[in-house]
């Protein structure tokens, strides 16, 4: 495959001009290396502030905002060839090169609070005193008072796991009537896989789960509950009487550093564009998004109003957690209404920025489009892990701009050399960025209308590659330019033309069947990747 040109990020003096799909015309800002909060409040979180923190870039929002620079021809001419070339031919790895800036020196004023431990004094996290868990990826995971879930599950279970080795780890605790509780470990940071353990042998009973429904209290509609002032989040199991059989006790925490993968995105001039996020359950979009409403609000100064509709960015009860900053929430009464709360916040409350977790129907999709067409910008979360899967799913297609059948004339068909019908995009994307989620230190990013485009040609993308990898201690964010098609791993060897075909032939319904169809390239009229990927090796 080809070695594209990669961009170490280092947080520092000087910019490096990137490969940006999504915002081309800002140079890349640093992007931190080496983070280490101070956590120490009442609360047991507390986002760093300028004097809190060690090794943070500083944010350009402010800045950008009253002064926006024009467009760089050379930054315009960039992304214009990358829109119109196809993937660059092979290069030697000796020749990759890497950009780096030096980091700056760690500020030496620093406030203290009353409440402040000796590791808060210094600025650096202590996981000793069980406040915070530095990660391999240089990201500060934030304990959001796990004592506090423990408290729901049964006696015998909850002594096990307050002295568990691997408490810091705890993702979920699962409570099924007749079978044993089980402990669910999050696995390393490059595996979705996740570590099971059973908490004791006698099975749950119903003794158990009433205790624990009691200690929860009420149920919404969508089966979920929470801790009031946590991020925790407990979900049940019905039977067809509607009587709780199951339990899901799932761990909240608020994650601070992730934003260090788009730091450049958010504090770029063109940071009004929407992002939308996808991801496998639990890979930690929701955490994400928090931490860009704290960062947008509070740092960037912007009007942030977050559309929360299980409390799950903002935390059980009627005051938001502190992991969101000055955002404002809005509750949803009924995940039904999620689309109607989305419009209501726009015209009610004048934000800048609306973010909104898991979009998953047609109208939550025509909301999302309305909310952009009035200026405002989006972020906000789907289940998926590909683009493509946003492309085949006719509920959430006009997030990406739609896609419909067009027959062509017969000139016209002749002239592109295809046959008269083929898939086009039907109009702008709602969300012009889009992120794939693959772990917590890969990101692929796309320029969501020249990827549509790419895609239901037949044709292999250009994507940024996001990741985040760690040098002499410290983490540093390398982004790379690189030809879609290279992950084949992610998307179980099916190339972009196969996906191509698999939608022109579904176009109207069952895209997610069409996957399995194998047709003769002389049948779809697409032009064959096997050729091209031959002549750019």
């Amino acid at each position: 495959m080809p070695v594209a040109r990669a961009l170490v990020l280092k947080n520092g003096r000087g910019h490096a001009n990137v490969p940006r799909a999504c915002c081309p015309s800002k140079p890349m800002m640093g992007v931190a290396t080496g983070t280490r909060h101070r956590l120490a409040t009442s609360h047991g979180f507390h986002a760093p502030s300028h004097h809190q923190t060690k090794g943070l870039v500083r944010n350009a929002c402010r800045a950008s905002s009253s002064s926006s620079p024009s467009p760089s021809p050379s930054s315009s001419s960039q992304v214009e060839a990358q829109n119109n070339a196809t993937p660059a031919p092979p290069t030697d790895e000796a020749n990759e090169e890497e950009t780096t800036t030096n980091p700056p020196a760690p500020s030496s004023s620093s406030s203290t609070s009353p409440s402040s431990s000796s590791s808060s004094t210094s600025g650096e996290c202590n996981p000793a005193d069980g406040t915070c868990v530095e990660e391999l990826d240089g990201a500060v995971r934030v304990h959001d008072d796990l004592d506090s879930l423990l408290q729901v599950l049964p006696a015998d279970v909850r002594d096990k796991l307050l002295t568990h080795p691997e408490r810091a780890n705890l993702l979920e605790v699962v409570l099924d009537l007749g079978r044993q509780p089980e402990a669910r470990f999050q696995g390393s940071l490059t595996e979705a896989r996740t570590t099971v353990e059973v908490l004791r042998q006698r099975p749950v009973d119903w003794e158990d789960l009433q205790s624990a429904e009691e200690a929860v209290g009420q149920f919404g509609g969508d089966n979920r509950a929470g801790i009031e002032g946590t991020l925790h989040r407990i979900s049940a199991l019905r039977n067809r009487r509607g009587v709780i059989v199951g339990l899901t006790c799932r761990v909240g925490r608020a994650v601070t550093g992730h934003i260090d993968m788009i730091r450049d995105m958010i504090d770029s001039t063109e940071s009004s564009r929407s992002i939308l996020f996808l991801g496998r359950p639990g890979v930690g979009k929701t955490t994400v998004i928090r931490e860009i409403a704290r960062v947008l609000a509070d740092e960037c100064g912007k009007r942030v109003v977050v559309v929360d509709t299980s409390n799950e960015i903002g935390g059980d009860g009627d005051i938001p957690h502190p992991a969101i900053g000055r955002a404002r929430r809005m509750q949803v009464p009924e995940p039904g209404m999620q689309h109607r709360v989305m419009i209501e916040a726009v015209e009610n409350h004048m934000p800048q920025v609306v973010i909104v977790d898991e979009i998953g129907t047609e109208a939550e999709a025509l909301a999302c489009r309305t909310i952009a067409e009035r200026g405002v910008m989006l972020v906000g979360t789907a289940h998926g892990r590909l683009l493509e899967n946003v492309v085949k799913n006719p509920s959430l297609s006009d997030l990406i701009g739609g896609v419909h059948t067009v027959t062509l004339s017969d000139e016209e068909a002749r002239n592109r050399g295809t046959q008269k019908s083929v898939l086009e995009r039907k109009g702008p994307a709602t969300f012009p960025c889009l992120i794939e989620m693959r772990d917590r230190t890969h990101w692929v990013e796309h320029d969501v209308e020249m990827s549509v485009d790419f895609i239901l040609q037949g044709r292999v993308p250009t994507a940024n590659d996001r990741r985040r990898v760690m040098r002499d201690g410290t983490a540093e964010v390398v982004i790379r330019a690189v030809p879609y098609s290279e992950d084949e791993e992610e998307r179980g060897g099916d190339s972009m033309d196969k996906v191509a075909e698999s939608l022109l032939s579904g176009a109207g319904s069952g895209w997610e069947d069409d996957l399995t169809r194998r047709g003769g390239r002389d049948n779809v009229g697409l032009p064959s990747m096997a050729s091209s990927s031959s002549s750019s090796s």
